[in-house]
Parts: structure tokens; C-alpha cells; sequence
């Protein structure tokens, strides 16, 4: 018995080392596929941001065909989602079954930045073996026609027509980064080589609509013309509300996109040049000097610090996101939705959760405005940012 004892617990322990090499074979070869696939793991953030060589590897191929997968029937694309990530087919099959679902969008770069990584797949690839991106492509374009509204404005959401998602949408450069596209596509840019006349034709008068639908939202203060809201009444064209604490203003983060993209127009009538010039001259008005952000260490707030505005006589320019019509106050908001005029007077949660300050039109004020106007003076083509 004694003997029989031990021959037993010896094949035990046998079979435990036997396990254990073997779960040190799976850890194994799951460390060698995770350092082989990691470098190839790409965020959807990123996926624009890629050497030119990169379109035509098999990674990049990979994640069009997710985009595939992800676009709605309708043509666009929901947004928030890492669309680059390996799928399992699970997930594959789920994509597929949610087509139907209304959520496309050209908030967050939705759509507009899955047709572009399209477009350079496509042509880095290969036509003649990559038709179903073009296909894509192109079905995404027509999303982004019908959308338009007669008015020459794009929605948020289409066709989620519900709430401030129905207002003309310039919060995050939405209006603006379809535009652009569209441009792009209508002045023949090589990436977009295999879009046909019709489809550039109509790509170039939804151009010209949106800007005639810009200048009509531009605000007018005391019949004076100042700059954006960052949605505006589809109907009216007059500034509207959006979220709880983006109140009706102007807005001087996304009027930099703006007047950035009416200076990049080649032959800029009278209309698009007043347009520029009073913007430039609103933001000079209400630049704020002498203050900037700074993150105040404090252990007992959820992120261990509160953003603060403190003074600094060498402090680079800032703008404020929503100023006051009429006073060009800087405005604040919380979701309680009480209009402040301190960034301190609103809650934690939103005092350190957006972005309430902007220094973007520094460079457009130093920059990019004079050389504007070198062009014009010289009667040269205004193109470019």
C-alpha cells in the first residue's frame, strides 16, 4: 500500500508539472502574440495620422474592412467607436445586424474621417482589387448630399432629425470638415482621382450652398457683423442652444474653423471678404490678456487637481468658447444649465471636463489673417490655410 501510495502521488505530480508546463507554453506563446501584434495595433484616432506606405499594408486593409462592417445602410458612420480594433465575428455579425440604425453622424469626425481613410486605401491598394472601397466611398458621399439641408447647412445627425441635433451644426468643425472634403473632392485632389464629373459636380454646388448658408449665420450685433454660435437654427439661421451648458453665444473656438475655410476660397466676392474682416476685428475685440489655465494640485477632487483661471501678464492670448451676444462676456455653464460668468462658479464636473478656453485664433490673427490679406491685395488666389 505504501509503495502503491507513492507511485500515485509521483504520477500526481507528474501530471501537475505536466499543467504547468503547459500553461507556461499557452503564456508563452500568448506573450510572443501579443509583442508580434502590438506594433501593428493601431487606434482609430490614429488612423489618418499614418505614413503614406502604411494604406497598403494588411493592417490598413483590415481596418477598412471594419469600416465596411460599420457603415450604416444609410451611407454614414455612428461615432465614439474604435473601428480599428480586431473584431471577433460576433462582433462582425452584430456591425452587420445594425445597419439599419439611424445613428450617423458628422459630429466627432464620424464619416467624414472613414471616407478619407477610404479614399487612401483604395488608392494605395489598387483599384482594379478594391472596388468595395470606392463603393463605399461613394455611399458615403451621397449620405453626405442627402443630408444637406435646401439651406445649404448640415445637421448633426442624419437622418436622427430630434432636439439640437436638427440645428446646422458647426460645434467641432462638424459643417467644416464636410466641406472641406467636398472641396477637395471638386478641385480633383489626386486621393480622390476615381470620384467621376457628376459626382465632383455635385460635391462643388453642396460647397457653394454651405458657404452661402455660413454667411447667413454669421451674427449681427447692432448691424455690425461679428462671428459664429456653434449651431444655428436650421430654419432661421439664428444662433441656438445645444446641450445643457452650450448656450446660445458666439463662439470663439469654432469661428477660427470658419473664417480658416472662407480664406482658403480662391476667388472670395465682397460678401466672403466682409465676413472675414469683421471676424477678425470681433475676435481682436474680445481677446483676454493677462490670464491663463492652470491645473491647481488637489488631492480630494476626482482627477487630483481643479482647473483654475489665474493672472499672468505674459500669459499667451486666450479666447473664451461662448461669449454673451451683445456684452461679449465670457460665459459659463454647468448642467444645471444657469449661465456664470466664472469659470469658478461652475460645478467640479464641468469646470474640469470641457474646454472653456481657446488660443486657436492666436495663430489666425498673426498669421494666417495677414497673409490673407497679402493675397488678396495682390490680387492672387486665396487658397490655403
Amino acid at each position: 500500500m505504501h509503495r502503491s501510495g507513492g507511485k500515485e502521488r509521483s504520477m500526481q505530480k507528474m501530471a501537475h508539472w505536466a499543467r504547468l508546463m503547459a500553461l507556461g507554453l499557452l503564456l508563452f506563446a500568448g506573450g510572443v502574440f501579443a509583442q508580434t501584434a502590438r506594433p501593428n495595433a493601431i487606434a482609430w484616432k490614429d488612423c489618418l495620422d499614418q505614413k503614406p506606405d502604411w494604406y497598403s499594408s494588411a493592417e490598413a486593409v483590415r481596418i477598412a474592412d471594419n469600416l465596411l462592417n460599420f457603415q450604416r445602410e444609410i451611407g454614414g458612420w455612428q461615432k465614439n467607436v474604435d473601428m480599428a480594433r480586431r473584431l471577433t465575428e460576433g462582433e462582425k455579425a452584430d456591425a452587420v445586424d445594425s445597419k439599419e440604425q439611424n445613428d450617423s453622424t458628422i459630429d466627432n469626425d464620424a464619416t467624414y474621417a472613414q471616407m478619407v481613410y477610404l479614399a487612401r486605401v483604395f488608392n494605395a491598394t489598387g483599384a482594379t482589387h478594391q472596388e468595395r472601397y470606392k463603393t463605399a466611398f461613394l455611399k458615403g458621399l451621397d449620405y453626405l448630399l442627402k443630408m444637406q439641408y435646401a439651406n445649404g447647412g448640415w445637421p448633426q445627425y442624419y437622418p436622427r432629425l430630434t432636439g439640437y441635433y436638427t440645428h446646422i451644426t458647426f460645434n467641432d468643425d462638424a459643417m467644416i470638415n464636410v466641406m472641406t472634403l467636398l472641396r477637395e473632392i471638386a478641385q480633383k485632389q489626386s486621393v480622390y482621382s476615381f470620384v467621376d464629373e457628376a459626382w465632383r459636380a455635385k460635391a462643388d454646388r453642396a460647397e457653394q450652398k454651405g458657404i452661402e448658408c455660413i454667411l447667413k449665420c454669421q451674427i449681427k450685433v447692432n448691424g455690425k457683423l461679428t462671428a459664429w454660435c456653434a449651431q444655428h437654427d436650421e430654419v432661421t439661421f439664428a444662433p441656438a442652444p445645444a446641450r445643457a451648458y452650450e448656450k446660445i453665444s458666439i463662439s470663439g473656438a469654432e469661428s477660427v474653423g470658419i473664417v480658416r475655410f472662407l480664406m482658403s476660397i480662391e476667388h472670395p466676392n465682397a460678401q466672403v471678404a466682409e465676413a472675414i474682416q469683421s471676424a477678425v476685428a470681433w475676435f481682436n475685440q474680445v481677446k483676454l490678456t493677462g490670464i491663463k489655465l492652470a491645473r491647481k494640485p488637489d488631492a480630494s477632487t476626482p482627477k487630483g487637481y481643479d482647473t483654475i483661471v489665474v493672472e499672468d501678464a505674459n500669459a499667451a492670448p486666450l479666447w473664451a468658447r461662448f461669449y454673451e451676444i451683445g456684452t461679449n462676456r465670457p460665459i459659463f455653464c454647468g448642467r444645471d444649465s444657469i449661465i456664470k460668468f466664472s469659470l469658478a462658479e461652475i460645478e467640479y464636473e464641468r469646470r474640469n471636463g470641457y474646454n472653456w478656453y481657446t488660443g486657436a485664433a492666436a495663430k489666425l490673427l498673426a498669421q494666417d489673417y495677414p497673409a490673407w490679406q497679402k493675397r488678396l491685395a495682390a490680387g492672387k488666389n486665396v487658397r490655403g490655410k
